[in-house]
């Protein structure tokens, strides 16, 4: 399987939703991937230089993706921290590895810009997803709490 990474592009935006939308919870809090809201958030992501939104591509086709914020802090001794979000891979890429690459371009580029953390949520119903990011060396080493808006 051969697989690129790069910087997301306004017109990948459908095909980012459509991999948010392709799993139990996502299609549950997701809307509809031509939804002008998402082209106004990536338009904020894309502007922010402590933002990257990553696709996989295969075959000329995007199989994957994820968002990289990076967070500056007091904590730690001032130390930078990366934030992982919205990991997904197309339900038909699943299984071969494509996770672990992306995963592994993540930690990557936070040691690249001197992060001291990489850092991401899961949630609780997601037991395969939590498994999988304790075999890349991932800690279960806190309890996330949110406050719905």
């Amino acid at each position: 399987m051969s697989v690129s990474f790069r910087a997301a592009r306004r017109e990948d935006v459908p095909l980012i939703v459509g991999l948010l939308i392709d799993d139990e919870i996502g299609a549950g809090r997701e809307g509809d991937p031509g939804d002008e809201v998402y082209v106004t958030a990536f338009e904020a992501i894309d502007a922010d230089p402590r933002q990257e939104l990553i696709v996989a591509e295969s075959e000329g086709r995007v199989v994957g993706t994820m968002q990289i914020t990076y967070i500056p802090g007091l904590s730690r001794r001032g130390g930078e921290r990366a934030l992982v979000e919205a990991v997904r891979v197309g339900a038909a890429m699943r299984g071969q590895g494509l996770g672990r690459q992306m995963m592994r371009l993540a930690v990557e580029r936070a040691r690249e810009r001197g992060c001291r953390m990489v850092q991401l949520t899961s949630d609780k119903a997601r037991a395969d997803a939590h498994r999988f990011y304790t075999s890349l060396g991932f800690v279960d080493s806190h309890v996330g709490f949110k406050l719905m808006l």
